[in-house]
């Protein structure tokens, strides 16, 4: 799919990606590159009940999203597959890559259950207006969910029926 002056392709990651994966992050201020951010996204690629896809432009990676299943309920957050990260490399933003690599994630998640959620700060207005554009919608507000606090005390989160019902489980 052409994004700004590129073609993107939206792949489901292997573990040879990993280093493009951590040059997106240490292109991306605000990012952690660490060695447990690599450990952790060594797991996911390889985790089956997860999904992490990375988006490839013609100069290589330019972005990378992953979920998370959670079996169990905690407070406020339902159990069920959270879209749990993503970054996209600050020259490739506002290019329609993020949207491009949340429908990749929702059509994984589509195939195994009938409702997504997400979570991100109040202050993220970029993120939250996105998702709303997908259809997601908040259902809760709270300091942290998932053992994740939010900088500046506020999380929103939200679910998204991918089988156009009306109401969550």
């Amino acid at each position: 799919m052409p994004v700004g002056d590129e073609s993107v392709s939206v792949r489901v990651a292997t573990p040879a990606d990993l280093d493009g994966v951590l040059a997106v992050q240490r292109r991306s201020p605000g990012r952690s590159f660490s060695g447990e951010f690599r450990d952790d996204a060594t797991r996911a690629i390889k985790d089956p009940s997860r999904l992490f896809v990375v988006a490839v432009g013609a100069g290589g990676m330019v972005g990378w999203a992953a979920t998370k299943h959670f079996a169990e309920a905690d407070g406020q957050a339902p159990s069920g597959h959270y879209l749990m990260g993503i970054t996209v490399a600050p020259e490739s933003r506002r290019r329609g890559v993020a949207r491009r690599l949340i429908e990749a994630r929702l059509d994984w998640i589509r195939e195994r259950a009938g409702y997504a959620y997400y979570f991100t700060n109040v202050r993220n207005i970029a993120s939250i207006a996105l998702h709303d554009s997908l259809g997601f919608r908040e259902i809760a507000r709270a300091r942290q969910f998932r053992d994740v606090p939010f900088d500046g005390g506020t999380g929103i989160l939200f679910s998204l029926d991918l089988n156009g019902r009306t109401t969550t489980d």
